[in-house]
């Protein structure tokens, strides 16, 4: 017992404690200061700089998040080697418009006289410039041409260009566009870029360069994995990684920093407000999203498929499921634009001005009722009607597919035979002598005919609704990749209209609406992620729109960096206020389905780019990642208590009527994993889902209330005695690691850590010990002391003896351990750690095996902790 309570004891030793620093360069004492506040992570800014050994030709990683200024660092390399006689730099982004950016960099840092070519003009083949900047998109590397009837590639143009030889600048700007290096044409190009020009000075650029280890592949020159290093492929180090988990992800950062190759600051979060807005749904429109729960279901689509015999089913299973989610998605994002807008208007009654975060933009079903109409468009459409519809004309189960995906098998059942050949002879059937095909026709027929009635009562086009209700397009700065829209005019009519406009083409629209938003001409700005790379919103000091941004992210993107991106258009360097966020999550439990895959990337991001967790989890979406152990672990036992396999002790909900999860039985969304069971919870009805989702809630945090109190749950980089100075660095032994920059170290410190003497830890005679910690003043303010004085005597003679002798010394006036030589701290008021640091990523099995061996664990704690003489370290700690 006593042992289990200095365990104990020792755990309240880790805590958090601020999450950032600001940011110093370490060298360069020129320049004038950033004009904002810049932080990196406590984590980054504990490391000690390695240098990367002379002549070594590696590539380096600009982490820095989104408005703190990556431009102009690239920029200002492009100069550097420039004056060093290396005149030639290429330069890749995202969009063609971004080359007015890098013009602009190159000029606010003096830099002018380099001129930036871009690519998209020039003819393939001419590689008549000389010198200065070729600017490129990605997309670009992979363009081809057959002019001439010779194949001409835009890769070999730019390697003729660059010249054997080249040791010039290669930047990847927002180069987390190059992540499926392996599966994609464009990726691969990135990579063979590099293979082929293996002399060139090498800078990725990004606020999302990995959102995700696997997504770092292209990083070829970071000298992580290959020859020489503890991974002799990309695999060996993904394996590595992920088994791991997020723990891992911050070690990978810090050997980063540690090595020289990598930064990653951002702009400081102090002014900027986030909250999150759940939005209670009206009763009008509860009834319309039953309706369509009870009318998009897969039973029709199980009967057709059953009818016609077909034995390959998965495609269609495919497109069915992927419907459903996105007519769900469309349902969700309505259900939230009435209370955006009436947020919206106060704040702009308020002096504010407003920022719209979405996604989708329907553009694909307007065109599709345009096409349907000879061009003709007097209504909004509703972009969730022509999912469904889409759905049922292109994939109900039909004759044709039947034939094309199940003609091969052989093993069909008798009754099919004979449709098959009537089919096969026959090219026009006469429904009215088949059954069967007849039912089908009527069923589908009669699928359309509920869904154009439903249709009447689904929302509108968001985009469309929204622009509408600011007042139309002359209010409004729309920024996405859409190429026209369905406006109101003045008598109230309805029609489509091009967005491009008689001055400019719809490549320049976007770039012209940021201007009239910035300028004040508009008010409120919708984006969506064709305008989320590389756009300013912020309330820039050099603009005359300066009221502050609200920005509202009507719809979360997928993944994180795209959601990273998206944020870091109004939040940027040179700003008169920062931004608020506002999160707009209905009340719909379905939709924590998207706002749980941005948590998990944002966590693993905030681990990967910034060696802590933490650092994205001002976002506040941290509470709805339930894609994790503790998601699939509540999702199994729910599942098995509602088919009665065990006895849960979390009870289910109480509010559905009956009052226990019998309704849950039969349900699609059992035997499934956590990502299928969030997107078919979508497809119940309003109060089922809702139910459902608690219940799976409540197991879910009752779990990781449970790890809590075993000591087994993960709580990322920890602080080391949180608020307490008494560290005291004992010993530290240094090894050499292998590895890129060969020179790499790891430390192990041994360091001891002082109790809190004037705080103290309260047990209570009803309710056992207390989490807070009092000091010895307010104790003797609050309670009155009724013990003797013996008994005073015998608590501070034990607190003296347990300053640096253990229990055993006290119970029995001696210690095994000590006697033989080793240490004993069971029960000492002086802690004792063990702490890794330095280049972990190279030792981090190795370590971890030799603890499992020890402790038969191999989970290596990750802390901080600032010694007596204000010494910074952060590593890997064992008691």
């Amino acid at each position: 017992e006593e042992e289990e309570e200095v365990e104990v004891e020792e755990a309240e030793e880790l805590g958090h404690v601020d999450t950032y620093a600001d940011y110093r360069p370490s060298k360069s004492k020129i320049g004038i200061s950033h004009p904002d506040r810049v932080v990196e992570t406590n984590t980054l800014s504990s490391q000690h700089e390695v240098i990367l050994q002379k002549n070594q030709r590696a590539g380096f990683l600009i982490g820095d998040g989104a408005g703190v200024g990556k431009g102009r660092t690239v920029a200002g390399i492009i100069l550097e080697n420039y004056l060093k006689g290396r005149k030639k730099a290429l330069w890749f982004s995202v969009s063609n418009d971004l080359k007015y950016d890098a013009e602009r960099d190159l000029q606010d840092i003096g830099a002018s006289n380099i001129q930036v070519h871009a690519l998209n003009k020039i003819k393939y083949g001419d590689t008549a410039t000389s010198e200065g900047v070729l600017f490129a998109t990605y997309s670009a590397l992979i363009g081809e041409s057959q002019a001439g009837g010779q194949l001409r590639t835009r890769l070999k143009q730019i390697l003729d260009w660059c010249e054997p030889g080249f040791d010039g600048v290669i930047i990847f700007d927002e180069c987390h566009k190059a992540k499926n290096a392996t599966s994609t044409k464009m990726g691969k190009a990135v990579l063979d870029l590099q293979n082929k020009l293996p002399s060139a000075r090498v800078i990725y650029a990004s606020a999302t360069g990995a959102s995700e280890p696997k997504n770092m592949i292209y990083m070829s020159r970071l000298g992580i994995w290959g020859e020489g290093t503890p991974f002799r492929t990309f695999d060996d180090f993904l394996h590595t990684i992920e088994k791991r988990g997020v723990g891992a992800m911050e070690i990978v950062a810090m050997d980063m920093k540690v090595s020289g190759m990598y930064i990653a600051r951002q702009l400081s979060f102090s002014g900027v407000s986030f909250r999150i807005e759940e939005i209670s749904l009206d009763d009008d429109f509860k009834l319309v999203y039953n309706k369509a729960a009870k009318l998009v279901t897969l039973a029709e689509f199980i009967q057709a498929a059953d009818e016609l015999c077909m034995s390959s089913r998965k495609s269609l299973w495919g497109q069915f499921w992927s419907s459903h989610q996105r007519f769900f998605k469309y349902l969700c994002i309505a259900a939230k634009v009435r209370c955006l807008v009436e947020l919206a208007k106060k704040e702009l009654e308020a002096g504010k001005c407003v920022v719209i975060g979405l996604q989708s933009t329907g553009e694909a079903r307007t065109r599709e009722v345009l096409d349907e109409n000879d061009g003709h468009l007097d209504r909004f459409v509703s972009a969730a009607e022509g999912v469904f519809q889409s759905l049922v004309l292109k994939h109900f189960p039909s004759e044709k597919q039947r034939r094309e995906k199940g003609a091969g098998n052989k093993r069909k059942r008798e009754s099919c035979r004979a449709l098959v050949s009537l089919s096969i002879h026959s090219k026009a059937i006469d429904l009215r002598f088949h059954p069967s095909l007849a039912r089908l026709e009527e069923k589908k027929q009669g699928l359309l005919n509920k869904i154009a009635e439903l249709g009447k009562e689904l929302p509108l086009n968001t985009l469309d609704e929204l622009i509408d209700k600011f007042g139309g397009p002359e209010h409004v700065s729309e920024m996405t990749g859409r190429k026209g829209r369905v406006v109101r005019r003045p008598d109230g009519s309805v029609r489509y209209e091009s967005r491009a406009e008689q001055a400019h083409t719809i490549d320049q629209i976007n770039v012209k609406e940021k201007d009239r938003f910035m300028n004040g001409e508009k008010l409120v700005a919708i984006i969506s992620e064709a305008a989320s790379s590389g756009i300013s919103l912020q309330a820039d000091r050099r603009v005359k729109n300066q009221r502050r941004r609200v920005h509202m992210t009507l719809e979360l993107p997928w993944s994180a960096d795209r959601a990273i991106q998206q944020f870091g258009r109004t939040h940027r360097s040179n700003q008169v206020t920062a931004p608020e966020y506002i999160f707009l999550i209905s009340e719909l439990a379905g939709e924590r389905r998207f706002a749980s895959i941005v948590a998990k990337r944002l966590e693993s991001l905030g681990a990967l780019t910034h060696g802590d967790r933490r650092a994205t989890e001002s976002r506040d979406l941290s509470k709805y990642n339930f894609e994790n152990k503790y998601g699939t672990k509540a999702l199994d036992k729910i599942t098995k208590a509602i088919l009665g396999q065990i006895e849960s002790k979390v009870p289910p909900p109480q509010d559905y009527p009956g009052g226990d999860a019998m309704f849950f039985r039969g349900k699609q969304v059992l035997y499934c994993n956590i990502t299928k069971f969030l997107n078919r919870i979508l497809g119940l009805e309003v109060h089922k889902q809702n139910s459902l989702f608690q219940y799976f809630t409540d197991n879910f945090d009752y779990l990781i209330e449970k790890d809590k109190k075993e000591g087994k749950y993960d709580m990322g980089i920890l602080d080391l005695a949180p608020g307490n100075d008494q560290i005291y660095e004992e010993t530290q032994e240094k090894f050499l690691t292998a590895g890129n920059p060969q020179d790499g170290q790891v430390i192990l410190y041994k360091v001891t850590v002082q109790g809190q003497e004037r705080n103290m830890i309260i047990y209570k005679p009803n309710i056992g010990k207390q989490a807070q910690t009092e000091s010895l003043e307010n104790l003797q303010q609050k309670y009155r002391k009724v013990c003797s004085n013996e008994a005073q005597d015998s608590w501070e003679n034990q607190f003296t003896f347990s300053f640096r002798k253990c229990s055993h010394a006290n119970w029995n006036g001696r210690c095994k351990k000590v006697e033989e030589g080793q240490e004993c701290l069971m029960g000492t008021r002086l802690r004792q750690y063990h702490m890794l640091c330095g280049a972990l990523l190279r030792v981090w099995k190795h370590v971890s095996d030799v603890v499992a061996d020890v402790t038969s664990s191999s989970i290596l704690q990750i802390v901080r902790l600032k010694t007596k003489d204000s010494s910074k370290q952060v590593g890997e700690s064992t008691c």
